[in-house]
């Protein structure tokens, strides 16, 4: 029998959590949350997961909550981001692609346009019910219309870039697909200030509407998707220069660093195997003036994540002068893989007939100013294989290097402190966890008498107070496609195919547990696995009415279809 000290312990401990329960009911000790999201942040781009990019405050996040090594997102943008904002699978919740990839014959299909649909309910949406105040500052690409705009979407007030991407420095577009750049302020087209820079610019603004509602004791739900680092990769000298000599020797010698530094901080496992993604250039085969260009791609490259980091910084001291820094949520990721894209050739020349639209616009790539104003700098597919190493590949490949990125938890309810996790989460795990977190309920499918999409993620809150249970079970599957990228995981496994990989149009089965780095397909080696993995996606796509892609179906061509660069 119970010791009374012990039976009297119990019931003040059951007291308190009943008292803490009933005041986050009332409003009085709800906690704040900051959800920060990186724009083609590869796997390894942050110190705490072995990058020689300095985050110290992303570092002093993951030192005061947990760091999870085997999360999983979306291999592009806006489906991530839809994904996140209302744990709801991306051929449910409108936006199975990026709009501007998605091809005619798609999208005359209602769950194929691109847009978050009137079927979901975002989690700012459910915060802002609740009492919350709820802002947005950064890139939005989930609409552009005014009901579709983050000021229609549960945020009380919002800056927002509703393209792919935009100029960190000036008001125009980065690429000749659109006309302009198309800002919102609080829903109105929105004027950027002369002396704008997009990650000092977003968290100027979260500071600006945290204070005008700070006296009124209500919480906070700040959602701070940055531009850093989508292309252009743009920073100031200062801190690019921070960098200079860093990647002299090349992606070859850098990815190995990063998977060494990744091993020794306990991100993935001792002798991770890494495979070379195919198509990568072999760095000695460069010129000397082509290798100078590269490193100084990645140096701005640095000095963006080195930049972004700063900022938030900005905004962690201020929530210390405030006293709200303890009561405050935070949660850190990336939306996909870094970019491979190669809009700058080899020679630092703008590629894809680019350079007379560079003309035009104003656009440069000199050495001497790469990532200030009026330059454009994309650090291109081998420099990317150095942001996801050890993993394959990089965006919009579902191989791991365009799917798994950081994620950072730490805050009230996060009991775990200054560690690593390899448990497996998904992008749809996100939203019923933080909204447990601060003890919301998350809808199941009916929100104020109408049916809507069910969210399909796991609530891991309980995992962050301490719990060890595995957060999905070993039979679980959970499917991805995306312009006909495809993956299955379960449990520690994952079935994938990469449709736009090189001479490569085969399914694979891999142990991304003791193998992150893909390198050891098990397809042959476990056929009965394999098989019924297979079964599992092919259920998927059919519960999800996933479309399959028009023969000869290439992204890059879809997203410049009709474009004029002259």
């Amino acid at each position: 029998m119970a010791s009374k000290s012990l039976l009297v312990t119990a019931a003040l401990l059951s007291l308190a959590a009943g008292s803490f329960n009933c005041a986050i009911a009332q409003g009085q000790t709800r906690p704040n949350i900051v959800l920060i999201l990186a724009d083609d942040l590869g796997f390894t781009d942050i110190s705490p997961f072995g990058s020689e990019i300095n985050t110290p405050n992303i570092a002093e996040l993951a030192a005061a909550g947990v760091s999870f090594t085997n999360y999983h997102t979306a291999g592009s943008c806006a489906p991530a981001r839809a994904m996140l904002l209302t744990g709801v699978d991306s051929h449910r919740n409108g936006v199975p692609n990026i709009p501007e990839a998605l091809p005619p014959e798609q999208q005359q299909y209602e769950n194929y346009q691109g847009v978050l649909n009137d079927k979901v309910v975002t989690l700012s949406t459910i915060l802002q019910d609740a009492g919350y105040h709820t802002y947005m500052t950064g890139k939005w690409h989930l609409g552009h219309t005014p009901e579709l705009l983050p000021s229609s979407r549960g945020f009380d007030r919002t800056i927002a870039m509703a393209d792919t991407g935009a100029d960190n420095w000036d008001q125009r577009p980065y690429l000749p697909i659109y006309e302009q750049a198309n800002w919102y302020a609080d829903g109105e087209r929105h004027t950027l200030p002369d002396d704008f820079y997009s990650s000092k610019y977003f968290i100027d603004k979260t500071i600006e509407f945290i204070a005008e509602n700070e006296a009124d004791d209500e919480p906070f739900f700040a959602y701070v998707p940055f531009q850093a680092v989508h292309m252009p990769v743009q920073a100031p000298k200062e801190f690019s220069d921070k960098y200079a000599g860093v990647y002299d020797e090349g992606w070859a010698v850098m990815r190995e660093k990063r998977r060494l530094a990744a091993e020794a901080a306990g991100v993935v496992p001792r002798n991770t195997e890494a495979i070379v993604t195919p198509g990568t250039i072999e760095w000695d085969s460069l010129s000397e003036e082509q290798k100078i260009h590269h490193a100084r791609r990645m140096e701005v490259y640095a000095g963006m994540v080195d930049a972004m980091d700063m900022h938030i910084g900005r905004l962690m001291d201020y929530l210390k002068e405030i006293g709200e820094f303890e009561n405050t949520i935070f949660v850190f990721t990336s939306d996909n893989g870094a970019e491979g894209s190669n809009l700058i050739g080899v020679n630092g020349r703008a590629a894809l007939g680019m350079g007379n639209w560079f003309d035009r616009v104003g656009y440069n790539s000199d050495l001497e100013t790469l990532g200030e104003a009026n330059s454009f700098n994309a650090i291109g597919p081998n420099n990317a294989t150095v942001a996801a190493s050890p993993l394959a590949y990089y965006k919009f490949y579902a191989s791991e290097g365009g799917l798994r990125v950081p994620l950072v938890m730490s805050g009230p309810g996060i009991s775990k402190q200054n560690e690593k996790t390899d448990e497996f989460v998904f992008v749809t795990d996100l939203a019923p966890t933080i909204l447990s977190l601060v003890d919301l309920e998350a809808h199941d499918g009916n929100w104020k008498g109408d049916s809507i999409e069910e969210i399909i993620g796991t609530d891991f809150s309980q995992f962050l107070r301490g719990d060890e249970s595995d957060i999905h079970s070993a039979s679980e599957a959970i499917g991805y496609e995306l312009g006909g990228n495809r993956a299955l995981f379960k449990g520690d496994y994952k079935l994938v195919f990469n449709r736009s990989a090189v001479n490569d149009q085969n399914w694979h089965l891999f142990n991304i547990k003791t193998d992150p780095g893909e390198a050891r397909d098990l397809a042959q080696i476990e056929p009965e696995r394999y098989a019924e993995m297979l079964s599992d996606y092919e259920e998927y796509e059919s519960s999800n009415n996933v479309l399959p892609m028009p023969e000869g179906y290439i992204q890059r061509r879809e997203i410049f279809r009709g474009v004029q660069f002259n």
